[in-house]
């Protein structure tokens, strides 16, 4: 059911050059795959999409219905969230997605949530951490406690970070999954918690369970790409201390988490999620100030250690990303340069001191 190497590549043809506006970025980010379409067709049971009020998950329910669809495959997509917007419930339940309003941090209505074979859990918190590190440890592990006791009978895909490995050197090409988890900040020792606590879960109960460790995905309005280019464009100075950064297309992260049931394991398994490329905070400022016209204002020196990523397991069981690197920068570039919008939520990709 994972796939095989390419399953998840569309042809260079279903690829626009440039995204226009925001209703042709969300529904390239929902656009399912080939390889979605077919693995949703050999899928039992309903999806249910844990924390879907956030960044990636309307996106992703979107992404699973349309493959649902596509498929022939009568399962219920469900989105669950507090939603404090009740607009994106409206939004979501036209595009044929259940919303059941819960807070995950309340275990009755955990409880009360109706069975689901296949979840997938977005839920945390990282910005705001350092400010609040009591929630923080709140949502990123007693959440999770909630949640794994009730879906104990379920595949659960538990979103979690790249933050929980060590700072390495760039020339090391990234954290592979061996490598031994060394948390710096209480953001990152939390998301360890969150890990820990699911993978209990998958010992004590058995719950085939997939730690999805997804390492800085881009949708142009977010991501260490844009915080580059954006960068570059208002002239502000951009820091190469920390020189190398990971970036995979958001589209890419829904559709591997989507397919990413078909590796959920007990004891638990890791996945590290992102793109196969190292890349270089100056050489990325530099082609932006050359698309832009404009100069790039560098500082200070590659000497320090990055937050890196090792995808290459997830590229051998997933297929390599549907958008490569260089069609994303060309996306950020022209995003940038039209005024696009900006979550304004940076990544502090430039951060090596765990706050967040």
């Amino acid at each position: 059911m994972a796939g095989g190497r390419g399953a998840g590549r569309v042809s260079d043809a279903a690829l626009p050059p440039v995204i226009g506006d925001e209703a042709q970025l969300e529904e390239l980010l929902a656009r399912p795959s080939a390889a979605d379409v077919a693995f949703v067709r050999a899928l039992k049971g309903d999806v249910a999409v844990l924390g879907a009020g956030g960044k990636m998950g309307p996106s992703l329910a979107r992404r699973i219905r349309r493959a649902a669809d596509q498929a022939g495959a009568h399962m219920r997509v469900v989105a669950v969230s507090r939603f404090s917007d009740a607009g994106l419930a409206r939004a979501l339940e036209a595009d044929g997605i259940e919303c059941a309003p819960c807070d995950l941090l309340d275990a009755r209505q955990v409880e009360a949530l109706p069975d689901f074979a296949n979840v997938l859990y977005l839920s945390g918190m990282k910005f705001g951490s350092w400010d609040r590190p009591d929630l923080t440890w709140m949502q990123n592990t007693v959440a999770p406690a909630h949640v794994m006791g009730r879906f104990a009978r379920s595949r659960i895909v538990a979103f979690s970070t790249g933050n929980v490995y060590p700072l390495v050197d760039a020339a090391s090409g990234g954290c592979a999954e061996s490598v031994r988890p060394a948390p710096l900040g209480e953001y990152a020792q939390s998301c360890l918690g969150r890990e820990r606590v699911f993978e209990y879960g998958a010992q004590e109960h058995g719950t085939p369970t997939l730690l999805f460790r997804l390492f800085y995905a881009v949708d142009l309005r977010y991501g260490t790409l844009p915080d580059i280019a954006r960068k570059v464009w208002a002239g502000e100075p951009v820091d190469v201390t920390v020189g190398h950064v990971n970036a995979l297309w958001q589209g890419d992260a829904n559709s591997y988490a989507l397919r990413g049931l078909a590796l959920c394991a007990s004891p638990a398994r890791a996945l590290n999620v992102t793109g196969p490329d190292v890349i270089s905070v100056r050489k990325a400022a530099l082609f932006f100030a050359q698309r832009f016209g404009r100069e790039a204002r560098l500082v200070g020196a590659e000497r320090g250690p990055c937050l890196l990523g090792d995808a290459a397991l997830c590229g051998r069981l997933l297929g390599p990303p549907a958008v490569t690197t260089a069609e994303l920068m060309e996306w950020c570039a022209a995003w940038v340069e039209k005024g696009g919008r900006s979550l304004g939520k940076p990544t502090k990709f430039e951060r090596t001191d765990g706050r967040f």
